[in-house]
């Protein structure tokens, strides 16, 4: 007997007729535009809801209830959609899948077929071309005038006819229309329909320069979209007069990309976010909802979710307050507290790049409070770093209400091994721009400060007058902080929309936080001193002195107006190399711009440690540190650059004397990394000496 036995002709007629029959009855359902579309919609949005999906499709009115229903019901009967009852959602099958592209495939031969024009659309299809869509989208879009609406298309429609084509893209018709409306005097209503994106040249730029694309094809994506989102800011959102002075060199704006979608700094108490339990709304697959945590080992596991999932929603810092309170309980069980610590910063370590460096995640600590707790974050800290080759994480040791000879040491040994650590008095973020609302009670602070100014560019075009300076500088002032305060409203929205989900879904931070605009002061004195010409003495520091109150009164006088706080500082940015640049090539490199001969201009006050031995709080280094700490509301970046090849004990000694003299500083050292293997325990240059590697950052 054979294996396998021939089908019976009658029994081989009767899967041929139950075949037929279902393909028939799957033809029949794609008959239905309406049912083509729910299978549309079911392949692009996902598992939907019967309500959700309804909505989609357009059937919004009780009296269409009956026509969905009857819809539904014949893709679910053909196996094209199926019901997930457990969750009671609609999905699309992969016979639903085959059966729309095959749909989608119909449509467009049929097209081609036919002989007429058809348009390649931006969302993956291929259409008729149909003008009535031209004159939808002048009006929906760029807001014209139906009569003008009209008259725009006919034209572009006669224009469209000359070319005698049958291949038309969507891009090369919003061209046209963009074309007719420029040379119709339009210029407004063009840039509403302007289309963003790359041109060909520059994508392909970017696919071959891959060396400066970090995180592989996520980084690439990611790289584009901001430079998408970048020009959206500069051609649609920000006024005209402040993108030309950012485009110009006159301010600069950090981040445009993300500028209008979420904050730079973020001062955040952990302990009440963490105790009160983290709802993400469903905005992360991964993770819907931290809960209340009490146990160790949970609560350093929400630890390390809320840091990774925080730094996605500051461009430059987070700033955590309240861990040690967080810890207090556990102060039993120290050695375990300190490795759990070590593992939740490792974590957490891979924190949202939304520029060249990683967003800053800064551990507040406050001493005179739990010495035991303190000493068992700083040494997890230290073990962090050590395994760490460039820590995201770093350190903010408030020595307001304690000594600071208590961590001097562990601080010292943490720098030198290429830690993150800031000294200050009060809350201040690693960039020393002080916390806003620091006289409340709230538990969350937002600032935004990534507006810079570009004092030399002031300076110079003001023919050495110094009044007149000051007066430029009120006058760029009152636009740049209008922007910054459309710029709160456009984060605030986005925000409640859910953008930002801790933001958003925990409205007991919402409600009780502030907000505060910050604008960065740059190049200050290359402008008194270098270009208005005064010297370095009384006279030429008292004029510097009274261009920062002029800002700071300015501001006040705008806060006031816009009902936002308004602080000034002198910070670390990237758009000082952009100033020096940018005036470089404008007047010419020389030494009026830049005494340095540097390749940017002064940021805050930077302070060498092999000379602060010698300094006494009256050394005019120092008081002059301490009058523009005093006159900046929004804070001073004060760096104590260590020397390379200081030793441990002698960046104590620093760190010690430089406390005694200023309210807050930055210590740093540079050291080398291995960028084979890591190591970074000492200082080399052209080999790694414990793997020979020559890729030494």
């Amino acid at each position: 007997m054979e294996l396998a036995e021939e089908i019976s002709e009658p029994k081989r007629s009767g899967i041929l007729q139950s075949t037929s029959k279902r393909v028939r009855m799957i033809f029949s359902v794609m008959a239905s535009p309406n049912r083509i579309d729910i299978l549309r919609i079911l392949n692009s949005k996902g598992p939907l809801t019967y309500s959700e999906l309804k909505s989609l499709a357009g059937f919004k009115s009780k009296k269409e209830s009956g026509k969905f229903a009857y819809h539904l019901r014949k893709l679910l009967r053909q196996s094209l959609v199926a019901l997930n009852k457990s969750e009671r959602r609609y999905t699309i099958t992969n016979l639903g899948k085959l059966v729309l592209s095959l749909a989608r495939q119909i449509e467009e031969r049929s097209i081609i077929e036919s002989g007429k024009m058809y348009v390649r659309t931006s969302h993956e299809s291929i259409e008729e071309f149909n003008s009535h869509k031209i004159i939808q989208s002048l009006v929906r879009e760029g807001s014209l005038p139906l009569e003008l609406a009209q008259k725009i298309t006919e034209e572009v429609e006669n224009r469209i006819y000359k070319y005698q084509t049958t291949y038309l893209t969507g891009s090369l018709i919003r061209e046209m229309v963009n074309s007719v409306l420029l040379e119709h005097g339009h210029e407004e209503y063009r840039n509403k329909l302007a289309r963003l994106g790359l041109p060909v040249y520059d994508v392909q730029e970017m696919i071959s320069n891959l060396d400066n694309v970090d995180n592989g094809a996520e980084g690439l994506l990611f790289n584009t979209g901001q430079r998408v989102f970048a020009e959206h800011l500069l051609t649609n959102i920000l006024p005209k007069d402040v993108a030309d002075s950012h485009l110009s060199g006159d301010l600069h704006i950090t981040n445009p990309g993300i500028w209008s979608m979420i904050p730079d700094t973020i001062f955040v108490n952990i302990k009440e976010l963490i105790e009160d339990g983290i709802d993400l709304g469903g905005k992360y697959l991964d993770v819907s909802r931290i809960s209340s945590s009490k146990q160790l080992d949970e609560i350093t596991t929400a630890l390390s979710i809320a840091i990774s999932l925080l730094s996605k929603e500051a461009s430059q810092e987070i700033v955590l307050d309240g861990l040690v309170a967080l810890f207090t309980k556990h102060s039993k069980s120290l050695p375990d507290l300190e490795q759990k610590l070590t593992d939740a910063f490792s974590t957490a370590s891979t924190t949202s790049k939304y520029n060249k460096t990683s967003t800053v995640v800064s551990i507040r600590l406050q001493l005179g409070t739990d010495t035991k707790i303190i000493n068992s974050i700083i040494n997890a800290y230290k073990n962090y770093v050590k395994i760490t080759p460039i820590p995201k994480i770093g350190l903010i040791i408030d020595h307001d209400k304690g000594k600071i000879t208590d961590v001097s040491q562990s601080a010292a040994e943490i720098i030198s091994l290429g830690g993150k650590v800031m000294f200050a008095k009060g809350q201040t973020s690693s960039l020393g721009v002080t916390n806003g609302s620091t006289k409340t009670t709230s538990p969350l602070s937002i600032t935004l400060q990534s507006v810079s100014i570009n004092l030399p560019r002031l300076a110079f075009e003001s023919n050495k007058d110094e009044t007149y300076f000051r007066a430029r500088l009120a006058l760029l002032m009152k636009p740049a902080l209008s922007s910054m305060a459309l710029r709160k409203k456009e984060i605030s929205d986005l925000t409640r929309r859910g953008l930002n989900p801790i933001l958003a879904k925990n409205t007991q931070y919402m409600q009780r936080s502030s907000v505060s605009l910050v604008v960065n002061l740059v190049g200050l004195k290359e402008a008194v001193f270098n270009i208005l010409g005064f010297q370095d003495n009384k006279e030429g520091r008292d004029i510097l002195h009274k261009v920062i109150e002029t800002a700071v009164d300015v501001g006040a006088k705008k806060g006031k107006e816009l009902g936002d706080p308004v602080a000034i500082c002198m910070t670390e940015t990237e758009g000082s190399a952009r100033f020096a640049l940018l005036d470089g090539e404008k007047y010419g490199k020389n030494s009026s711009l830049n005494s340095m001969d540097t390749d940017y201009y002064s940021q805050g006050v930077v302070i060498n440690s092999s000379e602060i031995s010698d300094f006494t709080a009256k050394s005019e280094p120092i008081s002059e540190c301490n009058k523009l700490s005093k006159l900046l509301n929004g804070g001073l970046l004060v760096t104590l650059d260590i020397d390379k090849n200081a030793k441990p004990e002698e960046i104590q000694k620093s760190i010690e004397k430089a406390s005694e003299l200023t309210s807050s500083f930055k210590p740093v050292k540079k050291i080398s990394i291995c960028g084979e293997c890591g190591f970074k325990e000492e200082l080399f240059e052209d080999k790694c000496p414990k793997c020979k590697s020559p890729y030494v950052v």
